[in-house]
């Protein structure tokens, strides 16, 4: 490892992860009980990055009150992106912080530490633009990529189903004429993306390199990603509470019930409270001070901090913000689901609900698969909740 220096982009909103982004960027949301920021931070710090700039904009005030100016003793410094133009335009921002070669990474991805390593191993190496490239079952979710040997030749934004199977990991290796790169690449509909600096390259037949790596790789594009995320950290050591054992963590601070049930892999975080008869997990993350009352089951579901559920209440496959009540008897009764996003239906997800902070549901609410509640909406005793609710709502049966 000897690139020293790395830039996270953190500073997108994350607009189809609305309505949990209304009031934090998507860096900022949880894998498992802790932000994806803080696994990408503990990725670089792994791999031995000894400087990071974090490339910031969108509630930035929420990612710089939350880390400060140090990480695990490693120095923080924050670039701002002002308008969300694109992830070029937001590593253009490093530039007056970084005049030596450097490591470029997502804040929305949690991934190993080794994919960081063999990009930057295979930099050293040659000393030229390098990314990670990985098989995935569906490239064609993500941008994809085609190789010629170790060489990429082509980089492709939206490929079709099964025509790719390697994908950019979006990590990359640069010398610090990236910058040069960026500020000579147009603009396509007025936002600049580092892969169209890097396409630019390989069309002038200057070469960019891939890695083929492996490892956990798990991106934050869509609500239910988060369940998926939270599941993938819970089968590694990314927890930070004290695992009690295989794969179940609760906090020292957390109160449980001698009569509730934990059911592995689970983290219970700081100053929870399970009551007695509750059933929490598996595959779930309990944030701080989250209460799950008695008789309660919160099953597959990510619960963020402050969140409070009400007793006999059901949850499966469910995602709240902060500060959320949900009241005694609320039931999700989980996926599949079709769900409508930025006016596309994304047919058969494995989604209970989301509520977004500060939704106050009055008890008896039943959610249909795929509901998402906006921000500080109220939901009556005996609601039954489909589709989207607006922010500031108030629904009553």
């Amino acid at each position: 490892m000897s690139l020293d220096t790395a830039v996270v982009l953190a500073g997108g909103e994350g607009r189809r992860l609305r309505p949990l982004t209304k009031n934090r960027p998507k860096p900022m949301l949880p894998a498992g009980n802790r932000p994806i920021l803080e696994h990408v931070l503990d990725t670089l710090v792994d791999a031995g990055v000894e400087r990071i700039v974090l490339v910031v904009g969108y509630k930035r005030d929420r990612v710089q009150e939350h880390f400060g100016p140090t990480y695990r003793d490693v120095p923080l410094e924050y670039a701002v992106q002002e308008k969300e133009l694109g992830s070029g335009h937001a590593l253009l921002q490093a530039r007056e912080y970084v005049d030596e070669s450097l490591l470029v990474l997502n804040g929305d991805r949690v991934i190993d530490p080794g994919i960081v390593t063999d990009v930057a191993d295979a930099f050293g190496d040659r000393g030229e633009p390098t990314m990670a490239v990985m098989e995935h079952p569906e490239a064609h979710t993500f941008g994809a990529v085609r190789l010629d040997g170790d060489r990429v030749t082509e980089l492709v934004e939206k490929p079709l189903a099964g025509e790719y199977r390697l994908i950019n990991a979006g990590v990359y290796a640069f010398t610090p004429d990236i910058f040069d790169g960026l500020a000579e690449t147009p603009k396509r509909e007025g936002e600049l993306d580092l892969t169209a600096a890097i396409s630019r390259r390989i069309d002038a037949d200057e070469p960019v390199w891939g890695v083929r790596t492996d490892g956990l790789w798990a991106d934050a594009t869509f609500p239910w990603d988060l369940l998926f995320i939270t599941r993938s950290v819970l089968h590694t050591d990314r927890v930070t509470e004290p695992e009690s054992e295989d794969t179940l963590h609760v906090a020292p601070s957390a109160i449980v019930h001698p009569d509730a049930t934990l059911r592995a892999p689970l983290v219970v975080g700081p100053d929870c409270e399970v009551g007695p008869n509750a059933v929490v997990g598996p595959d779930s993350a309990l944030g701080r001070n989250v209460t799950v009352g008695a008789n309660a089951t919160v099953e597959r579901s990510v619960l963020d901090a402050d969140t409070r559920v009400g007793p006999g209440s059901t949850l499966v496959e469910c995602v709240t913000g902060e500060d959320v009540n949900l009241g005694a008897n609320t039931t999700v009764p989980g996926g599949p689901a079709d769900v409508a996003l930025d006016d596309r239906v994304y047919r058969d997800q494995q989604l209970g609900a989301v509520f977004a902070d500060r939704v106050d549901a009055r008890g008896g609410v039943t959610a249909e698969p795929g509901a998402l509640v906006g921000p500080n909406a109220t939901l009556g005793t005996g609601v039954n909740v489909r589709g989207r609710v607006d922010e500031d709502s108030e629904v009553v049966r």
